[in-house]
């Protein structure tokens, strides 16, 4: 994303530069975009004039002048106070879930949306960065509603009358407040237009001018006398309702006429109020806490200055809240609370007072949420999470100014001042403001419970109890406001989550999951005992060493459709001695095969190792692969032969640009790897020329050093044939099949299906059959017999198979093969059955009981015998499972057990050869 790679690294306190660049970006002069943190020049705020002043008139608003009767006369006293205490319960503990998270780094600009973004990552902080933005959106067009409410109640013709009277010259209705709060907007768009630091220089003075409104509230219940006053509303079409009512002063029976709650029609919208209804007008008095963190940008110090100047505003509007709930419940009749919401001036000593004062305070606050709100739109367009829909919000003017975003947010507050009354979208807002709240305190849990060393913040009065109180706060807040509006905002903001995440956007700002993730996954793999293994729930943990991706990817895919949920790591020896190199190789080259791993969309570990040999390198790889109960269990390796290898990078359009594949969502997020650049790493396949870095006796070496250690061994040749999943299945209908030859067809004495090798075979056939793309393909199982031999022993084996088959729950066919042919080869072709115990033992060679060595004739023999044995039978199968004799003792012979090798498997087709010494099946629950 934006500024991600750059040498400027602004994730401290410090930010580091060097001086060319400084250089160079004097030269260039000031750009048309810039990043979200500004530069000095441009922070020029202090904690007064940037967080306490903001944030007061943001909670003042409208609430403070226009809508206290309405909390106080439909809800009560008790209740008032009651949902005061629990509004500001709220934003206190996300007040300090803001306070540690802003003083954990440096806060640069974009307020909650960067504080969550950097702590959550970029699909949940993109997501509730967005929300948040239609949150303070919303709260604007709260603002104005308000504001315009104000002027009419002073300035618009009374109802029912269409001729002025004195100063009442507006005339009233739906679309005339739609127009007044168009004018209203764009008055606000002229100074936003202008920048913050007009505004912030004009709010001290509106802050002054509404805290004189307010001591004049506070003041006049001791100069102003009791007295009566007639209300008047029109009430439908054609009918005026008239209430008459009195402002009494101080008298306790006023007071204890307004303790509870009393909830009736609401004149502006007609409905019903209800403590929900009313809960949410007035949190919107509590939506203006972030005022002062969405001004980072333009902040100095926006660590000290957020959480310091945040709790002296919250302290200091709730002691006012809480004043004025005492005093108008004292000195007020109900109906005037709930028949006239600018009551005040009624009461006040100078009526002017107040109208100026909730003038000030809504259109500052208005100013400020259309502030907020486009820094917000500012900050997201240039982390481009959203692409080009928001890419032109990321211009800004010479001084830093986003007009462009301010534009944007102009033209939705215009629509949502459609709605043409605050309170019908007062719940809206709140509900909006509760989840970004909410998203916050679990920001700061999630910090706190990853215990990342770094998250060290200097604000120490909040633990994981307070987030999780506040999440669980809001949540259940918003559904008792408008469970519709709930749902609907949660449905939301998860198909943000989804967009973003297909998206896939990489940054560099960390990811809290993946610091969640490393605290659980080490928990539980301290848990996982090896010492507490069974065999019922054993399967496959796979090491698959790979020389060159390029001829290897078929291997890969099918390793990783055979593990059944195990671990499974690729595994990599890089030549080299440690000793002689500047540095170490090896760990440059993990991006680009993990980006191999994401290419082919394989579950799998990269483990790679420098080593002066292939050999020894995989013995560091076996020892040391895994961790705890997650260790390879079985090695996996390509066959040694003389085959000339094919490049899969040229058949799998993934790995070709400019290709349907490759613009899937598999190659997208690439983690600064590009697809030349991965090509370009792993080097071309080798030709018939190249001289090869393992030799064979190295590579039966490895085979032997694995049993050794008591791993599985598993041999793959031929799977370049294999089709990969891009390529057209076959149209010809035919059923594809897995063959399993359980027995060693090296030796046909040891004609037992019973050993753990061939248990084993079996158990990796029907793994695989289990797995998604081969779960349509027959499993055949192979029966050697010498079915001229007179006796029916071949009956009872068929029998005995089938009823091992029926134990370990494993559907599949069993096949009778003779082979008295090749048996008669493996014998030199003149003794009868029974006559000599020929076989191939652990040298891997052909042995007569007297010594004397079988002629290399009968050998090559036998060997092509047992191939077309194979060939005959399993051609067709799409994969073979065959048994893989011990390797020789003597590494003399480790060419002679190579070239039976191949000469058994010779144009198979995809053949894994297996030697198993894992008991891997259970017969009981």
């Amino acid at each position: 994303m934006a500024n991600e790679h750059t040498a400027l690294l602004g994730h401290g306190v410090y930010c580091v530069q060097s001086e060319s660049e400084m250089s160079d970006s004097a030269q260039q002069g000031t750009g048309s975009v810039h990043p979200i943190g500004h530069s000095a020049s441009h922070r020029s705020l202090n904690t007064f004039f940037g967080v306490i002043v903001p944030t007061v008139l943001s909670m003042f608003s409208i609430v403070l002048f226009l809508r206290t009767g309405f909390v106080v006369g439909h809800a009560g006293l008790l209740q008032g106070l009651l949902m005061l205490a629990v509004a500001y319960f709220i934003i206190s503990l996300t007040i300090l879930s803001i306070c540690a998270i802003s003083t954990n780094g440096a806060v640069e600009g974009g307020g909650a949306y960067f504080m969550i973004s950097r702590s959550l990552g970029p699909e949940f902080g993109g997501s509730i960065g967005l929300m948040f933005y239609l949150a303070k959106v919303c709260a604007c067009g709260v603002y104005v509603l308000g504001l315009v409410e104000a002027i009419l109640n002073i300035f618009g013709r009374d109802p029912g009358s269409s001729a002025s009277e004195g100063i009442r010259v507006l005339p009233q209705g739906y679309w005339y407040t739609v127009l007044y709060a168009a004018v209203v907007l764009q008055v606000c768009l002229l100074v936003c237009l202008v920048g913050a630091h007009v505004y912030s220089r004009a709010s001290f003075l509106i802050l002054l001018v509404v805290t004189v409104a307010l001591l004049s509230v506070l003041v006049s219940p001791l100069a102003v006398r009791p007295r009566d006053f007639s209300i008047s509303h029109q009430c439908g079409a054609n009918r005026t309702c008239v209430y008459n009512t009195s402002y009494t002063g101080f008298n306790s029976t006023t007071l204890r006429s307004n303790l509870g709650p009393r909830y009736s029609l609401d004149y502006s919208t007609n409905t019903v109020m209800s403590f929900a209804t009313v809960f949410a007008v007035m949190f919107t008095s509590c939506t203006g806490i972030m005022a002062g963190a969405n001004m980072s940008g333009e902040l100095k110090n926006p660590s000290v200055a957020i959480p310091k100047g945040t709790i002296i505003a919250v302290f200091y509007t709730f002691c006012v809240y809480l004043i004025l709930f005492l005093l108008v419940s004292s000195t007020c009749d109900r109906v005037l609370l709930t028949q006239d919401y600018g009551f005040l001036q009624r009461i006040n000593v100078w009526p002017p007072f107040v109208i100026i004062g909730v003038y000030c305070a809504s259109l500052s606050a208005a100013m400020c949420s259309l502030i907020g709100a486009s820094r917000i739109l500012h900050a997201l367009a240039l982390d481009q999470l959203f692409g080009l829909p928001l890419a032109p919000a990321a211009i800004t003017s010479k001084s830093g100014n986003p007009w462009v975003a301010v534009l944007y947010t102009w033209a939705l507050v215009q629509c949502v001042v459609f709605a043409g009354q605050l309170n019908i979208i007062a719940g809206l807002v709140t509900v909006f403001y509760l989840l970004a709240y909410a998203a916050v305190d679990l920001a700061c849990l999630a910090l706190e419970w990853a215990s990342a060393p770094n998250f060290r913040p200097t604000f120490q009065f909040f633990s994981w109890h307070t987030c999780l109180l506040g999440i669980i706060s809001c949540l259940v807040m918003m559904f008792v406001i408008n469970p519709f509006y709930s749902s609907a905002s949660i449905v939301v903001l998860l198909l943000l989550l989804l967009i973003l995440h297909y998206r896939s956007p990489t940054s560099s700002w960390g990811y809290i999951s993946q610091a969640l993730i490393f605290h659980q996954v080490r928990k539980y793999l301290l848990m996982l005992d090896v010492r507490k293994e069974h065999v019922k729930f054993w399967r496959p943990q796979v090491l698959l060493m790979v020389s060159n991706p390029r001829t290897s990817c078929q291997l890969i895919t099918f390793v990783n459709q055979l593990k059944k949920g195990g671990l499974y790591v690729l595994g990599h020896v890089q030549l080299g001695d440690l000793d002689v190199l500047p540095s170490d190789p090896v760990q440059s080259q993990y991006t680009f095969w993990l980006s191999l791993v994401d290419k082919l969309g394989v579950k799998a570990f990269v483990d790679l190792t420098l080593s002066p040999s292939v050999r020894q390198g995989t013995q560091h790889l076996l020892r040391i692969t895994g961790l705890g109960g997650m260790k390879p269990n079985t090695l996996v390796l390509g066959f040694y032969d003389n085959s000339v290898p094919e490049d899969y990078f040229l058949q799998d359009p993934v790995f070709c640009p400019g290709s349907k594949g490759h613009t899937s969502s598999r190659g997208s997020n690439d983690f600064g790897v590009d697809l030349p650049s991965l090509q370009a790493h792993f080097p071309p396949v080798r030709d018939t020329e190249c001289p090869r870095c393992l030799s064979v006796e190295e590579y039966v070496g490895i085979i032997s050093d694995a049993i050794k250690m008591g791993k599985n061994v598993c041999l793959g040749r031929y799977f370049f044939q294999l089709e990969g999943e891009w390529a057209a299945p076959k149209s010809d209908g035919a059923e594809q099949t897995i063959d399993v030859w359980p027995l060693n067809l090296l030796q046909p004495e040891s004609s037992g299906y019973a050993d753990v090798c061939s248990l084993f075979l079996l158990q990796m056939a029907c793994i695989l059959n289990m797995s998604p793309r081969w779960r349509r393909a027959k499993l055949r199982i192979f029966l050697c017999v010498e079915a001229t031999s007179g006796d029916q022993g071949w009956m009872v084996k068929e029998e005995t198979l089938r009823d091992l088959l029926g134990k370990l729950r494993i559907r599949a066919s069993i096949k009778i093969v003779p082979w008295d042919t090749v048996v008669m080869l493996r014998r030199g072709g003149t003794e009868p059955r029974g006559a000599s115990t020929l076989g191939v033992g652990d040298l891997g060679e052909v042995q007569p009981d007297d010594g004397a060595s079988l002629p290399s004739c009968a050998l090559e023999s036998f060997l092509s015998g047992v191939n077309g044995l194979l060939v005959e039978h399993s051609a067709e199968a799409a994969v073979r499972f065959l048994y893989l004799p011990c390797p020789p003792a003597d590494s003399n012979q480790s060419q002679q057990y190579l070239a039976q090798l191949e000469a058994v498997t010779r144009d198979l087709g995809p053949t894994l050869l297996i030697h198993g010494l894992t008991p891997v099946t259970c017969t009981e629950l």
